[in-house]
């Protein structure tokens, strides 16, 4: 079996306007992911490091989190220096970070059935999926019962209340 290079790194806290994002992101950030990962910041705190080149002085890893730090008002935030064994090597980890997460598919209805123990008072926008509802019948009600089951049955996300 060969052994798989670990490039580790300690984490650094560095002022924010010492960051420059990659000149020609293809990852594009809108203002709606910004906002929203501003706020989740704001709930849980900052626990990803950014990963910044040691040869192009640019985020490779990270981008959206810069930019939500700074709409959050942040005026420090982690880092983890680089080394690349070329500007291509450095470029292909920038754009596999941003893709391979793309592949994976979120369970939904799980996520529904799992946040129901939190309570009414739990926001959902705090897990950064967009436009997420709860569906009535995760919390165990049967849509069939009713009188208008030929209509979606949703609940408000924060309070539980049928919409």
């Amino acid at each position: 079996m060969s052994k798989i290079k670990l490039h580790d790194g300690k984490i650094e806290i560095v002022d924010i306007t010492k960051l420059k994002p990659r000149d020609g992101n293809r990852n594009h950030h809108p203002q709606s992911q910004i906002d929203r990962l501003s706020e989740v910041f704001k709930y849980q705190g900052f626990r990803n490091p950014i990963i910044v080149s040691n040869q192009s002085g640019q985020i490779v890893c990270g981008t959206g989190r810069f930019l939500a730090a700074k709409r959050a008002g942040l005026k420090e935030i982690p880092v983890i220096y680089q080394d690349y064994d070329s500007s291509e090597q450095e470029y292909a980890h920038h754009v596999a970070d941003n893709s391979i997460n793309l592949w994976s598919e979120l369970d939904l209805s799980g996520i529904g059935k799992d946040i129901l123990d939190f309570g009414p008072d739990f926001n959902i926008d705090l897990l950064g999926i967009k436009n997420f509802v709860v569906d009535v019948a995760d919390k165990g009600f049967d849509p069939s019962d009713s009188e208008e089951s030929d209509k979606p049955h949703k609940v408000c996300p924060n309070c539980g209340e049928p919409l």
